[in-house]
């Protein structure tokens, strides 16, 4: 194989300022989840303006730009949504400028991860440029709805617009290195009934958060004894909300819910999750229903798409051709070893492999620590070697 590397970096050099702009015109767009359409529009442009051969918006809201004419098609990913701001008076910077330090650029979606999306538009101009096509598609989607719901636009992607990639590269903050899994998780609710009675005398009642607090320290103890995987590392549990049904808070409560976050770790799973929940009620002796969650919240286009709230763990083994061929990009852009790792929190891979055992590996521009974070913030570096790798890796696989 006879490549030009330094053509690569070149072609990512000379494209600063409009991999910058571009970026910074996306965090200027406010694109929480479900209220994309505006950002969608604005890569929809950039893809057009750098000559992508295809560009398509699927019924959900999801962009697809399309790379050369090739038999495999591999696809490249970054969900465009993005959390809220919360309060801006504890960010340093304005949080939908954009503001650029000439090293750093600051604002919601930098790190998660709208960097992602402005690397990948301008490696598939840099395989444009330097006529890296080959025997592939290189399909560049840009997805909705992932911060609320993780993987439902790529159920919506592989079920109903019935596209079939070999392989999927997760672009979501991997600090440069290349990732090949982490933890799936779900939503269940507890809830506990009871009877309601004026609060001057409760024993004419029962009192239904009686009823969960217990559950919630049996919660607590489950969470010691969840298994540990080697690489993925351990399971958890943990009470992350309350809610209760009362007529007055001079009532006795008749209802009571708690929301449990469980991360499912290697060998775990929903039925699994459930099983144990529904132990700890039963060593309780307490009546109480356990229920997975459902998600249906219309997309921007007002298309439904339901789910259960259940998101799988998933894996790739790191000697999966894959891995190595990601491996081998790495050295040869670069001239150094990756660092080969996982992810803290989930992604769409939920659904590619976790659901249909589509093998995904992740390789992002930021730090994962800056998500979610009033520091969001991707190194403008790394948006380059992005996209580098980005341009590069689809001759390796």
């Amino acid at each position: 194989m006879e490549l030009n590397f330094s053509k690569i970096l070149e072609k990512a050099e000379e494209y600063r300022p409009e991999i910058s702009n571009f970026l910074r015109d996306m965090i200027a767009i406010p694109s929480e989840s479900c209220e994309e359409k505006d950002v969608i529009n604005r890569i929809k442009k950039e893809m057009e303006k750098v000559g992508f051969d295809k560009v398509e918006i699927d019924p959900m809201g999801n962009i697809f730009g399309y790379i050369g004419h090739g038999k495999h098609l591999i696809a490249m990913d970054a969900h465009i949504d993005t959390v809220g701001v919360g309060d801006r008076e504890l960010w340093e910077k304005d949080p939908i400028e954009g503001y650029e330090d000439d090293e750093i650029i600051y604002g919601r979606g930098g790190s998660d991860q709208e960097g992602g999306m402005a690397s990948m538009v301008y490696a598939g101009k840099i395989i444009k440029d330097l006529g890296l096509e080959d025997d592939y598609t290189l399909l560049i989607t840009g997805t909705v709805q992932e911060e609320d719901c993780d993987g439902l636009c790529w159920q919506y992607i592989l079920n109903e617009d019935k596209l079939e990639p070999e392989l999927v590269v997760i672009t979501e903050p991997t600090n440069l290195n290349i990732y090949r899994g982490h933890r799936g998780r779900m939503e269940m609710e507890v809830i506990t009934d009871g009877v309601s009675c004026h609060g001057s005398a409760p024993e004419r009642g029962e009192n239904s958060l009686y009823k969960i607090a217990p559950i919630i320290s049996g919660i607590e103890d489950l969470n010691e004894r969840l298994h540990k995987d080697e690489f993925l590392g351990k399971g958890t549990i943990a009470v992350t909300h309350i809610y209760n049904q009362t007529p007055s808070l001079c009532a006795v409560p008749d209802k009571s819910r708690i929301h449990l976050d469980r991360r499912l770790t290697a060998g775990e799973d929903k039925e699994l999750a459930v099983k144990e929940v529904k132990e700890v009620i039963e060593d309780l002796d307490i009546e109480a229903q356990v229920k997975v969650l459902n998600y249906d919240r219309p997309s921007y286009t007002g298309l439904v798409y339901e789910t259960e709230k259940y998101y799988p763990t998933w894996v790739l083994e790191e000697d999966h051709p894959f891995v190595q061929g990601a491996v081998d990009t790495f050295e040869d852009l670069f001239d150094k070893e990756p660092i080969v790792d996982k992810w803290t929190f989930s992604t769409n891979g939920v659904s590619i492999m976790g659901r249909e055992d589509i093998p995904c590996i992740g390789f992002g521009p930021a730090n994962e620590i800056y998500a979610h974070t009033v520091k969001d913030q991707v190194p403008v570096e790394h948006l380059l070697k992005a996209a580098e790798f980005y341009a590069l890796l689809p001759k390796y696989i």
